[in-house]
């Protein structure tokens, strides 16, 4: 292990990732400590319901399992432990891990941090009556925790990055307007909360890689000064490279000025460069002061939806889907259908898969009745409809859907407590200085255009750029990168905001921003509303936006010949 690094590894990038990750960052080589991120939007709604049944849950149910089969090794090598798998209940969970080590025979000390949810607050806040109201808090919490000795901290609504960031400050000692050293903890901290996604997963040059198939989860090892290097444990599988690295710092950002609850990270200033095999160093980061005011994740329940699909196969195609539409508009009315003709049929075709096109439908409204009645009436029209009916799966009587949406409050009305392995109760610090306002990005950095008058070739934009695309709540964003500087010139001036609406056209009346990140040699897309009200009440073919940056990389574009 380098000497005066702090060794952070991940095991975890959603609630439901791979349940052996946990014993293999341990077992595998060697950790100061080990993260878990089980939160995102959906998550809480998830977990919000499971509150509603039982107010003792709330909580990432599969994590005293995965703890349950290693803690004792993790306290045999001196490893801490760090996660939001304590959801809406960190206290809850804490106590569920004390009881565990107590059965396991262990001397576990367990801290927490709470505050984040301001449900019971809500009202009064002007939030209404979510089902969830949690803000966004930082990293000083798991710091107090572990300062004050605990192997294991869970907290509730962090942002993902302060699981790296707060172990960090708590090992280095830094003050709470050490911006630059904490931006560039954030920034790891980006790398690692996906996971798998850091070294090699969901990536757009997969084939390139010698191992994709189960690929190691991340470490990132820290310096005194926030830089850090992402590597993997020997043996596993994936790769870390500039380019899987870089994918990841593209997933889910917006603009370059990244705000977070304890430092406002800028994504333009961040320098990578190969340091060896499966090593990637990140350094040159700078951070200012976080904003004023903290963001607040709501969930509500919208009411209920159900869905199917018809089968639409051979002859006539669309006048079978008008058909289908009207007899299912006429039996339950249009309010809260929403239709998705994909024409996935090819003519002439010799297997009937691809002679056929998927017609979609669904239903949202806050009737259970006419919810559960959507699949009587579609499954009445079996005998009664256009020739060849049938549906990929029976409708089922409906579920209940949420619906996200961020709010924003003063950090004066959020009082965030570590609660230490022994009990104490500690109020968390805030900034000393915040940011009024957005932070601009840096000036001057448009490089030149590529050329002008050399021949091209026309192909996909993926032979030569990546993307990796993601959502934020209704929004989706969808980052692209090139792996040269004069593709990136040609990348910077070609693929414009109203270029993009042309190749993807189901943004073509969306409000699109487009930001630059020269270091990286990328743009990123902000897609707004393209995901209604959240992935739990979109409609949307893909809800989360996952596959929208291999769309536009599937598309036809003139490129320099040169380039390719």
């Amino acid at each position: 292990m380098p000497d005066g690094v702090l060794r952070i590894g991940n095991a975890s990038g959603f609630y439901g990732d791979r349940f052996s990750a946990l014993r293999e960052q341990l077992y595998d080589g060697e950790l100061h400590i080990l993260t878990g991120d089980y939160l995102a939007e959906l998550t809480m709604l998830i977990l919000g319901r499971d509150r509603l049944k039982d107010p003792a849950l709330g909580y990432a149910r599969t994590f005293p399992r995965q703890l349950e089969e290693c803690l004792g090794v993790a306290l045999e090598r001196g490893v801490k432990i760090v996660t939001n798998a304590g959801g809406l209940n960190p206290a809850g969970l804490a106590a569920a891990l004390r009881t565990l080590a107590e059965r396991l025979g262990l001397a576990v000390r367990v801290g927490h941090v709470e505050g984040d949810d301001l449900r019971e607050r809500a009202a009064e806040l002007g939030f209404g009556e979510p089902l969830t109201a949690n803000a966004y808090l930082g990293a000083w919490g798991i710091a107090d925790c572990l300062r004050a000795g605990a192997d294991v901290v869970v907290t509730g609504r962090v942002t993902d990055a302060s699981l790296v960031v707060g172990p960090a400050a708590a090992h280095f000692g830094w003050d709470r307007q050490d911006w630059d050293a904490l931006a560039g903890a954030t920034v790891a901290g980006h790398v690692l909360e996906c996971g798998t996604q850091a070294t090699g997963g969901n990536f757009a040059f997969f084939a390139d890689l010698d191992d994709p198939r189960r690929p190691g989860f991340p470490i990132a090892e820290i310096a005194a000064d926030g830089s850090s290097v992402i590597t993997k444990h020997p043996g596993t599988g994936g790769a870390v490279t500039v380019d899987t690295v870089t994918a990841q710092l593209l997933y889910e950002i917006a603009e370059p000025a990244y705000p977070g609850p304890d430092v406002t990270t800028r994504f333009d200033t961040i320098q990578l460069e190969d340091a060896g095999p499966d090593r990637v160093r990140i350094h040159g980061v700078t951070g200012v002061a976080p904003p004023e005011r903290l963001k607040v994740c709501l969930n509500r329940l919208g009411g209920f939806r159900n869905s199917t699909t018809f089968v639409l196969c051979g002859l006539d195609v669309q006048r079978k889907a008008d058909l289908v539409r009207t007899q299912l508009e006429d039996a339950l009315g249009a309010d809260g259908l929403t239709w998705t003709l994909a024409r996935t049929d090819r003519a002439d075709a010799d297997t009937e898969e691809t002679a056929s096109a998927l017609l979609h439908a669904t239903i949202k409204d806050t009737d259970p009745k006419r919810v559960k009645a959507f699949s009587r009436s579609a499954i009445e029209l079996a005998l009664a409809s256009y020739p060849g009916f049938h549906v990929t799966a029976p409708p089922g009587d409906g579920t209940p859907f949420g619906v996200y949406s961020a709010a924003y409050v003063d950090r004066a009305e959020v009082r965030q407590l570590a609660v230490l392995p022994d009990g104490t109760r500690i109020e968390v610090e805030e900034p000393p200085v915040t940011t009024a306002g957005p932070v601009q990005p840096l000036a001057g950095n448009d490089p030149v255009p590529f050329g002008g008058h050399e021949p091209t070739r026309r192909g996909p934009l993926g032979r030569i750029a990546g993307a990796r695309s993601g959502d934020k709540g209704g929004d989706a964003n969808l980052g692209v990168w090139v792996r040269s500087e004069p593709a990136y010139r040609w990348l910077f001036h070609h693929l414009t905001m109203d270029r993009l609406k042309e190749l993807l056209p189901e943004c073509a009346e969306l409000t699109v921003q487009r930001h630059a990140l020269p270091n990286l040699r990328a743009v990123n897309f902000v897609i707004r509303g393209l995901l209604g009200d959240g992935v739990a009440s979109s409609t949307r073919f893909d809800p989360q936006a996952k596959a929208l940056g291999e769309w536009l990389r599937a598309r036809v574009v003139e490129v320099p010949e040169v380039l390719w």
